[in-house]
């Protein structure tokens, strides 16, 4: 039985990716800070322990423990992150740090642990989840969108180094899954955004046309996408959820960067247009 090792396990992608590579005979560890939200995945089978990214002790208890009861680890899917909303000039120091603690650094660590085991047995598959965020840019998303572009740029370097011991580094690039990670992007977005903000009126007018919660991608297809990267015999660097995230990334590589503002600026046109008041 291979042995699977997802993070960020307590809702949307990690919880749906934890139960598909169970349903398909992997021995799954699920991690999250939340565990009790994570009872359903004990009921069915999948292991479950409490894990914070953002601490290296946490890590190393968690990839220990998967060790003393499975002698392999053979895919790691990094899905535990959050996003960081708010302009630039509005976000704390303390805010950003946080955002690049947990997507990047903590993220990094525990792969870090589980690299080891995967080289000893020269096979392995480390699946970041990242978002058409780490290939794009748009207003009110800045720290998330660098943590993303930081975290693509380690996978493909990570890659690199470790082909030669069968490891394949995978990116999955979701364009907004119905998640609650909405709703709390949502919340960052208006914590970070003090009422007499200079871009409180963009900030307003983002939330009032849905903001965040006009997503039609689900949880489930994202575990099904990471599911066919695992078991691709040859792997794609990157997998996009559907034929928008591919146009958009296509657009971002292609077009000219003032071009790709205008495109930009021409789909938030309700949000960005002056604010007359």
């Amino acid at each position: 039985m291979k042995t699977a090792i997802v993070t960020g396990a307590s809702a949307g992608i990690g919880k749906a990716t934890a139960k598909r590579l169970h349903q398909q005979g992997y021995e799954v560890f699920a991690g999250a800070r939340r565990v009790e939200k994570m009872q359903d995945l004990a009921a069915i089978g999948v292991h479950v322990h409490a894990l914070d990214v953002t601490d290296q002790n946490s890590n190393q208890v968690f990839v220990t423990d998967v060790l003393a009861q499975s002698s392999t680890i053979d895919v790691i899917v990094n899905s535990a992150g959050y996003s960081a909303q708010g302009a630039l000039e509005d976000v704390s120091p303390e805010e950003a740090k946080r955002q690049f603690d947990v997507n990047v650094f903590g993220l990094m660590n525990l792969t870090q642990l589980v690299l080891p085991t995967m080289r000893h047995q020269r096979a392995g598959k480390v699946i970041n989840i990242s978002s058409i965020g780490g290939q794009i840019y748009s207003p009110l998303g800045g720290w998330y969108y660098a943590s993303k572009h930081a975290l693509e740029a380690l996978s493909d370097t990570l890659r690199m180094e470790v082909k030669r011991f069968g490891i394949d580094v995978i990116i999955v690039e979701p364009s907004g899954t119905k998640t609650e990670w909405g709703g709390i992007a949502t919340q960052k977005l208006l914590d970070q955004t003090p009422t007499d903000s200079a871009y409180r009126d963009i900030v307003d007018r983002y939330v009032k046309n849905s903001g965040f919660s006009n997503f039609s991608t689900t949880p489930d297809t994202i575990a099904d996408l990471i599911l066919k990267a695992i078991t691709a015999r040859k792997p794609r660097t990157r997998y996009l959820p559907d034929f928008t995230a591919k146009l958009l990334v296509f657009a971002a590589r292609k077009l000219p960067y003032k071009a790709l503002d205008r495109m930009m600026f021409r789909s938030l046109k309700q949000i960005m247009a002056p604010n007359n008041n």
